[in-house]
């Protein structure tokens, strides 16, 4: 893949994330950062009113779950809040690039978040060196702007599963950074058997522009159900990777002409990093907000979308379903083993080598694995084979026939498909 890495603000779009950077804390403050906060509960409200979701992949409603661990820390002698930036999904940077270049804006949103669930103990869990020196930084310059909050930076090995909020929270804890059995969710009880938020952050960063500029402000643009911008890593086609800040609501189509690709070329996409599966060309006649895609029978996730061109998206589905393989956690019989199955079939069907019973099998295991397990690695390995047989059913009978021409001509194959590299991410 080209090194490259594009970083950009939708056109006419006022940024709010991708500012000028990296950012020191004179340029933060003096732009309204850190400003003093006399009422968290009327923050709360100004969060409810504003929509804002999550921007760690579900989309759970941030409101919510700051309500929740607020009321349930009333009987728990405490809260406790953890700044997610382990970003284990290989298709996108935005994490990475916010810890690295807007370290204070992650470190105001996680202030405000402790403020607003009565919080005392707070942490960054990462995975990236450079994000850490770059937050480990950030805090040596803000004690005054921190005041009594004190916030520990937590460093783990990156994995695809050490992001789940269990994993980080079993991980300061004192354990492995490995999914654990729910219930209890961290929200019940978490680090120290306390109510715990674990939010992104990404999503933290918004909550610091919000508190800036107020609800309203942020419904200015993105839609009435996906208010607001969001973080874009836009790989494949045969481009560059690059970073963008989007509103939500943008037509597909229209951000294919800005990335410099041409819809007629496109065969669908990967969505959601690799989490929420394929689509096919039914993707082109998107919004990129949650509800449209949500229609489509897929997810916006992360924001990580791999368009598809000139890969096979049996090929793709293959080499995805390998990684899930080998980087599930290695804990729960029914994803170690599920997983591997469904990659099986997969490589075999991309070989030419499945037969009509594999997919019936394939099909099969892509519904009744739902569900199991720790965490949702084996969802996303679902969504993944019943997204390419149903999206892609032209492509899938070839395989079976062994006649893709596109795979003869050359056959996609990577250990992490459409990977951003690390290297890439400091402007």
């Amino acid at each position: 893949m080209n090194s490259d890495l594009t970083v950009a603000v939708w056109p006419g779009l006022t940024p709010r994330l991708l500012r000028a950077a990296p950012e020191s804390l004179a340029a933060y403050v003096d732009d309204g950062g850190y400003a003093a906060l006399d009422d968290p509960d009327r923050l709360l409200a100004e969060v409810e009113a504003s929509g804002l979701l999550g921007r760690g992949g579900a989309a759970f409603p941030l409101a919510v779950k700051l309500r929740t661990v607020h009321d349930n820390g009333r009987t728990a002698g405490g809260t406790v809040v953890i700044a997610n930036g382990e970003e284990g999904e290989p298709a996108s940077i935005k994490d990475r690039w916010l810890l690295r270049n807007r370290p204070h804006a992650i470190l105001d949103g996680l202030r405000l978040a402790a403020a607003i669930v009565g919080a005392r103990r707070v942490y960054v869990y990462v995975s990236d060196p450079q994000a850490a020196q770059r937050i480990d930084g950030a805090l040596d310059e803000c004690d005054a702007e921190l005041g009594a909050l004190t916030i520990e930076l937590v460093t783990v090995t990156p994995g695809y599963v050490a992001g789940e909020e269990s994993a980080a929270v079993q991980v300061i804890n004192g354990g492995p950074a490995k999914p654990t059995d729910k219930p209890p969710r961290p929200f019940e009880a978490g680090v120290g058997g306390r109510p715990t938020l674990v939010s992104n952050v990404e999503t933290l960063a918004q909550l610091a522009y919000l508190h800036q500029h107020g609800a309203e402000q942020f419904r200015t643009v993105g839609t009435d159900s996906s208010p607001g911008t969001f973080l874009a890593t836009i790989t494949g086609a045969g481009r560059p990777p690059a970073l963008y800040e989007l509103p939500h609501g943008l037509a597909v189509t229209d951000l294919l002409t800005v990335h410099g690709v041409a819809a007629e070329q496109v065969t669908g996409a990967l969505m959601g990093g690799y989490f929420a599966g394929l689509l096919n060309r039914d993707f082109l006649g998107a919004t990129l907000d949650h509800e449209t895609v949500r229609g489509l029978g897929c997810g916006l996730g992360c924001g990580a979308i791999g368009i598809l061109t000139d890969d096979c998206p049996v090929a793709v589905a293959a080499s995805v379903l390998e990684y899930f393989d080998r980087e599930n956690a290695g804990q729960c019989g029914s994803c170690f083993n599920g997983t591997a199955a469904m990659a099986a079939v997969a490589s075999a069907l991309r070989d030419g080598a499945a037969t009509e019973d594999d997919l019936a099998r394939l099909r099969r295991w892509s519904v009744v694995l739902r569900g199991r397990g720790a965490c949702a690695t084996l969802d996303g390995a679902a969504n993944v084979a019943a997204s390419l047989l149903a999206q892609f059913p032209d492509h899938v009978a070839r395989h079976l026939e062994n006649n893709c021409q596109t795979c003869r001509s050359g056959l996609f194959s990577a250990a992490r498909p459409y990977e951003v590299e690390s290297g890439v991410v400091t402007v």
